[in-house]
């Protein structure tokens, strides 16, 4: 795997691999010495023209634990904040022999066009509103340790579709897989195109609809900061689209809750669903180490 630009293009048995090795790594996390010498003498680069906590953080983790020097930059610490183009600034950053590149930028396909320019890997940690290919994996990740397999699985997706490179990546994923896949949003952030973006896609505005008998709700952020439209005030989305306890009667009896985070209680999910025994999303961020270790030794191991 030379990079890993996205999980559309990435074929299932591929998907499997990455699925499987993370669960090797998993056990990790409880040991008292962490660090492995997989990637000794590695270099990656995490280069994030957008915020990030979970995803930089713990691409930086992962790197080190697996025996990689990692160095994390930020678009206002990088040159592009002085007018230097995006090509020219991956350009110099690869002169300087990095093993992979893990890149975040605002524009979508930011990472397939640079990817036609640099021998360099490069990882997708996000790019607009297109994908965000390993949140999908240690989603899947974090799903299949409370479960056999996807397959039959139903799982209903809430929220801000339409901005959602999560979204996206997910139902890519899970379609490879036989899910039934149901996205639920109010009709400006759900766009009707999405109903064909892969098989097994229902689309609804009724957010009972979209839980009953779910076995996994993936709930989203409301990403203010991409809509161009007045956004809806916190207390009516909450009221229409906000998750609770009461909801969660109408999913299945073992149903799951999950977030990529950030959350924002009171908005997208109340405080006690954030909280209840059933959430799983600071699972999902412990995961998200283990399934990106698994990436960074696929492409550069």
């Amino acid at each position: 795997m030379p990079s890993l630009l996205g999980i559309e293009e990435l074929p299932r048995p591929e998907i499997e691999a990455i699925l499987a090795r993370a669960k090797d790594f998993q056990p990790l996390q409880n040991q008292p010495h962490k660090k492995l010498d997989t990637l000794r003498g590695k270099m990656i680069v995490n280069l994030f023209f957008e915020p990030s906590t979970r995803t930089r953080t713990s691409f930086e983790i992962a790197a080190k634990r697996l025996g990689a020097d990692a160095v994390s930059i930020t678009a206002s610490g990088s040159s592009v904040s002085k007018g230097e183009s995006l090509v020219d600034t991956l350009n110099t950053l690869a002169a300087m022999r990095p093993n992979a590149i893990v890149m975040r930028h605002a524009a979508s396909g930011a990472p397939h066009f640079l990817s036609r320019y640099l021998e360099t890997p490069i990882i997708n940690a996000g790019d607009g509103t297109h994908e965000h290919p390993t949140q999908a994996l240690l989603d899947a990740r974090t799903i299949l340790d409370r479960t056999e397999a996807l397959e039959g699985l139903r799982v209903a997706i809430i929220g801000d579709i339409a901005h959602s490179r999560v979204a996206r990546s997910n139902v890519h994923l899970l379609s490879k897989f036989g899910v039934d896949i149901v996205l639920c949003g109010p009709a400006s952030l759900l766009p009707p195109e999405l109903a064909h973006i892969a098989p097994g896609v229902t689309l609804t505005h009724d957010i009972r609809e979209a839980i009953r008998e779910a076995d996994v709700i993936m709930m989203l952020r409301v990403q203010l900061e991409r809509q161009h439209e007045s956004p809806f005030p916190a207390g009516e989305y909450f009221r229409f689209y906000g998750l609770t306890l009461e909801h969660l009667a109408l999913a299945k009896p073992e149903a799951i809750v999950m977030h990529p985070g950030p959350i924002n209680r009171g908005r997208e999910l109340s405080s006690e669903v954030a909280d209840f025994q059933r959430s799983v999303i600071l699972n999902q961020v412990e995961n998200g180490i283990a399934v990106r270790m698994a990436v960074l030794e696929r492409i550069i191991g």
